[in-house]
């Protein structure tokens, strides 16, 4: 499906939000300096530019990024990296909490859009997209904004199929045959069936289309609800779900260009550091789970730095990882790992299955295994990482899964 001029002149106005406030507590120490959705993802990605990607090649182009925590270099990434040029108005833009309610942060998703209202009123759209901003997928939502028309529903929410076996760690949908959604459900021990399948459950993925004028009512109304804790899928949804205005969305019948059956329905949390490691490894298989070269659906960055081509030299190699550009082996060898921009590894080093961000340097006969490296991080001559978890979580923060993570700028 490809989107043309006309076509999208033809579709109903519509602004995109992005919620990019979260904190991502779970996910430190990448988090401890940056906001979740500006750690960088894939050698050459930050989280935030998977949802920027749908929402662009489906052809919306007015934009609006809420942050909040740790902020700035979020912001210099969207300005940097995604500056939409038109004579359509077209955005995308970060912004900030502006406390135009009172001297406040936000208090939750819902608090979030609340307090930037004007930017609803100033664009007087007839729908409101409200996305998550640090989820690992492809997908077209235009279809999901044709489906919720065609719903006449006040609501609809993106919903994954998952085993219910599994189903417990997330809010999960019961819907009826017609796909309005009869209840909704944080975490439950008996999740609920999907109608077709006794065995699956849809969960939520945290994506919303909204009629405007219902939600701007429903926003208005958790305000004055003491009780609320001002969240969309807390609060928001289950108001809509009381009132029957509620519509589930199957992922599964997404239809993005260029996937792959591996890929297809691919969807990622990656909330904690063995999330975020697993999904690195489901980019490097020969036929990956998830495809990044899918060019029919690209996941745009410009953020390149004006890096050369990597280099391998001295009998450097890689096996089975993606190296991104500037990137130098040096006699060192690389496997199952994927490596950022700017990365060096010297004579004699080894790292095996790990994931090093931009700007890490591994020393001659070091050895790395099974970590996360964030920015700069320098490994010395001859030390050794995932080797001994003893030792390791003395230093760093080793996750249940063992993967050793070591925070910005450390020297080892």
């Amino acid at each position: 499906m490809s989107y043309t001029v006309d076509s999208v002149r033809s579709q109903p106005h519509v602004l995109a939000i992005v919620l990019a406030g979260g904190e991502g507590k779970r996910l430190s120490p990448l988090t401890e300096d940056r906001a979740k959705p500006a750690v960088p993802f894939g050698g050459t990605y930050r989280l935030i530019d998977f949802v920027l990607s749908n929402l662009v090649n489906a052809g919306y182009m007015k934009v609006c990024v809420l942050t909040q925590y740790k902020s700035h270099s979020l912001d210099r990434h969207i300005s940097q990296s995604w500056q939409l040029a038109g004579l359509a108005g077209q955005y995308i833009t970060p912004v900030p909490a502006q406390q135009r309610l009172g001297k406040r942060w936000f208090t939750g998703s819902a608090d979030a859009i609340l307090q930037s209202l004007n930017l609803i009123y100033d664009e007087d759209p007839e729908y409101v997209i409200v996305f998550g901003a640090d989820h690992v997928y492809r997908m077209d939502p235009r279809q999901m904004v044709e489906e919720h028309i065609a719903s006449g529903a006040s609501v609809s929410v993106a919903g994954i199929r998952v085993p219910r076996s599994e189903a417990t760690a997330f809010g999960c949908i019961q819907s009826n045959d017609d796909g309005r959604i009869t209840e909704f459900l944080e975490k439950p021990s008996d999740p609920p069936a999907t109608p077709d399948d006794p065995d699956m459950t849809f969960a939520s993925m945290g994506n919303y289309v909204f009629t405007t004028e219902a939600l701007l009512e429903a926003l208005k109304a958790d305000a004055e609800n003491e009780d609320s804790d001002h969240d969309m899928g807390g609060d928001i949804i289950p108001y809509f779900v009381e009132k029957n205005e509620a519509h589930v969305y199957d992922f599964s019948s997404n239809q993005v260009p260029g996937a792959t059956d591996r890929d297809r329905g691919y969807w990622r949390d990656v909330g904690t550091i063995d999330a975020f490691y697993e999904a690195h490894m489901d980019l490097i298989s020969v036929h990956p789970v998830f495809n990044l070269y899918n060019r029919r659906w690209p996941i745009h960055n410009t953020d390149t730095g004006n890096y050369p081509p990597a280099k391998f030299v001295q009998g450097g190699i890689a096996q089975s990882s993606m190296v991104a550009s500037g990137s130098i082996i040096s006699g060192g060898t690389v496997r199952n790992s994927v490596l950022s921009a700017n990365v060096v590894i010297e004579e004699g080093a080894t790292v095996e299955g790990s994931v090093l961000m931009p700007g890490v340097r591994v020393g001659k006969n070091a050895v790395v295994r099974h970590a996360i490296l964030d920015k700069n991080v320098v490994i010395s001559e001859g030390e050794f990482i995932g080797v001994d978890h003893g030792r390791d979580a003395g230093r760093f923060t080793v996750s249940a899964g063992g993967v050793v993570c070591i925070g910005k700028n450390v020297v080892v």
